[in-house]
């Protein structure tokens, strides 16, 4: 079953429920193939959910590596992906950025306004996912991070002047339906679909992106 959740006017975010988090990883690296590994969960501690990791200030709860090693762990098996969620059905589902895909993190309501203005030009989107930390990060090509500096001082913008961050190689995203903590689970803003396999090169998001930000200082 989905809940629609309205976040603009223009956007809506599904939001997935009743799948579990073993069946959702094993998903998207048979059907999308994306490399996944399992991070941390969430453990009730006197009635309060803490992360696994046992740090109860821990900033990203249940939504972060688990071991030191996770990007040799990283697999688009959908065979071990299976088997590393039957030991800890629980744990998150993070996908490591700079293989198949990258991710521009901008802030959440600069998201949405790059959003509208996508919708209006006609761009084809990659997926986007809206976390609870009212971030929005969007999946191009592999590769952004080299490109977007330069991208932004054509633009008119050094990288220092914008709330835009590129994740790639070395980095990775929770994906929905990860829980955080109390605050909330990741949600898809643009969820996969057959039609968006096809992923978008960061130079054609980049100037909606920009002028977003830039308007959201």
């Amino acid at each position: 079953m989905e809940e629609t959740i309205v976040g603009t006017d223009a956007v809506q975010i599904p939001k997935q429920r009743g799948e579990s988090l073993l069946d959702t990883a094993v998903r998207y690296a048979e059907e999308r193939h994306w490399d996944v590994f399992p991070g941390t969960w969430l453990e009730s501690v006197e009635g309060v959910q803490r992360c696994s990791c046992g740090d109860a200030v821990c900033p990203s709860p249940g939504a972060h590596p688990a071991r030191p090693d996770w990007a040799a762990q990283a697999t688009g098996s959908a065979t071990v992906a299976r088997r590393m969620w039957q030991k800890q059905p629980d744990a998150s589902i993070l996908l490591p950025t700079g293989r198949t895909f990258d991710a521009v993190s901008v802030p959440e309501t600069a998201g949405f306004l790059a959003l509208a203005r996508m919708e209006r030009m006609e761009l084809t989107l990659g997926p986007v996912t809206v976390t609870p930390d009212r971030r929005m990060e969007f999946f191009v090509l592999p590769g952004a991070s080299a490109k977007v500096p330069e991208l932004l001082r054509k633009l008119g913008w050094s990288s220092s002047s914008l709330d835009l961050v590129v994740l790639g190689e070395g980095a990775y995203v929770a994906a929905p339906p990860t829980r955080v903590g109390c605050r909330g689970a990741v949600q898809w803003a643009c969820r996969p679909t057959a039609v968006n396999r096809w992923l978008p090169d960061v130079e054609e998001l980049v100037s909606p992106l920009a002028y977003a930000c830039g308007r959201d200082r």
